[in-house]
């Protein structure tokens, strides 16, 4: 396990010193929060607020509004675009499902401040939903602990070590509050895969030996031709980053966290365990729009990482992001007794099945999931388990998972980048920060990550840089 590139030590003295003191400085601002033991002291109706008004900060509200009518209302959004918005505002207001218990009045608020008035309209045990890009979660977070209130987080949480650590810190502080937070890793809230995890665990394809997950799709990264015309004109360079905050890795962890996460964690979740080492490999083919200008972004093309566990059994995950090529989205997990469909659907929705031998045929079928159609949406799922905790005082708390599984991205997607062999502990460890002063941000300031003077971002470069996955400037 000892890799020369990468220090013996868990982090430099200074590097140390310096996240130990940030992580203080947070969990001191909140010493003395006073939680009730549920939610909304006097009320049976959750109050919600938005931040992060884009595709998935939409969605992530239909759901919380959708699983008890009613009982929920969303009363402020907030965002740093005024078109993502009013989009996300107008499109839940028009929903024949929930538009009834959109409530938002005067509560819309915009710019790098706008969570805070959002998370003050709401009382102690209420609920922000956080989807922002990642390089703002520990922000949000602190904010919403300090005020008592429950988060929804969407995935994934960090990108490097120093903010994985921070959000480990936070996470205790937030389960000693009895705050109930839920992450959006909704594979875990498929009752086809809930299934499918008791059957793995009683045994019916022997010792897991190999865990496999495929995501193959279109070009991903956000990095599309015309949003390059509007840095400099219609957009400052940090408020155009945000914008396409996938093809980032300080804004998302890049393509690998953003896309891969969901198989990633619940391929673990079949053993139970997170791996410990990880080595990959990946490659940039046709970065280039038609014009021929390179795409400004930071991610591959493709991904090919080999996860080892403890026991010595294997996980591959194999991604994709090039129009035209064959799309793939499932993940498999094989024993000594047989192999097991994970997911062979996107989103989760099943059906899971389990095989005798290593051929799924049909007729060496052992089993097959069954769900209600009322339980089969996982997305809902997740907000069923969330509200349920905050109305009945359940412990609910999965950010120290979502931190957990967001390592597991960050040391393949590094090993990748780097062309080194990287350990969970090293990735955890690891002293480069990408945004260290998030909260500090505006949007009119400079960017954590600047381009050069043609206008190019620093890319991956294997074997060149081998502790870090790009160097600026």
């Amino acid at each position: 396990m000892n890799n020369p590139v990468f220090s013996s030590q868990p982090t430099s003295r200074r590097e140390f010193l310096r996240t130990t003191a940030q992580a203080a400085t947070a969990i001191s601002a909140l010493a003395g929060v006073a939680l009730p033991a549920v939610h909304a002291q006097g009320s049976d109706q959750i109050k919600i607020a938005l931040i992060g008004c884009g595709g998935r900060g939409g969605g992530a509200a239909k759901n919380a509004l959708s699983v008890q009518k009613g009982g929920a209302k969303l009363v402020a959004v907030a965002d740093v675009f005024q078109n993502k918005l009013n989009t996300a505002l107008a499109s839940l207001k028009r929903d024949s499902e929930v538009g009834g218990d959109v409530e938002v009045d005067d509560n819309k608020f915009l710019g790098f401040d706008a969570f805070k008035h959002a998370i003050d309209t709401l009382r102690k045990g209420d609920v922000a939903i956080f989807t922002t890009p990642l390089a703002f979660r520990w922000v949000h977070f602190q904010y919403a602990i300090e005020k008592g209130i429950n988060v929804f987080m969407e995935k994934p949480l960090t990108c490097d070590g120093p903010s994985s650590r921070r959000m480990l810190a936070l996470a205790e502080e937030s389960v000693k509050k009895n705050l109930k937070v839920g992450v959006g890793l909704m594979s875990r809230h498929s009752r086809h895969m809930q299934q499918l995890h008791q059957r793995i665990q009683d045994g019916e394809i022997g010792d897991l030996l190999l865990l496999r997950g495929y995501r193959m799709q279109g070009g991903g990264g956000g990095c599309l031709p015309r949003a390059f015309d509007r840095r400099g004109k219609e957009l400052t360079e940090v408020m155009y980053q945000i914008s396409r905050f996938h093809s980032f890795l300080w804004l998302s962890g890049g393509a690998y966290n953003d896309f891969y996460i969901h198989h990633i964690d619940h391929l673990c979740w079949m053993k139970n365990s997170w791996p410990v080492k990880a080595q990959g490999l990946g490659g940039r083919h046709y970065k280039e729009n038609y014009d021929g200008i390179e795409y400004v972004d930071q991610n591959f093309d493709n991904y090919a990482v080999e996860y080892t566990f403890a026991d010595g059994a294997k996980m591959y995950m194999d991604g994709r992001g090039i129009f035209g090529a064959r799309p793939v989205y499932n993940s498999w997990a094989q024993g000594t007794k047989g192999i097991a469909v994970v997911a062979r659907a996107n989103d989760c929705t099943g059906p899971s099945s389990t095989y005798k031998g290593q051929n799924p045929t049909a007729e060496n079928r052992l089993w097959q999931s069954e769900v209600p159609r009322e339980f089969n949406d996982p997305y809902k799922n997740e907000w069923i388990a969330l509200l349920d905790a905050i109305r009945n005082d359940k412990p609910h708390n999965e950010v120290k998972r979502g931190v957990e599984a967001s390592v597991v991205c960050n040391m393949g997607r590094l090993s990748a980048h780097t062309g080194q062999e990287i350990s969970y502990d090293e990735a955890l460890n690891h002293d480069h920060e990408y945004s260290p002063n998030t909260d500090k941000l505006t949007a009119d300031g400079p960017s954590p990550l600047m381009p050069d003077a043609k206008g190019r971002y620093p890319k991956p470069q294997p074997g060149r840089f081998k502790n870090r996955e790009y160097v600026e400037g």
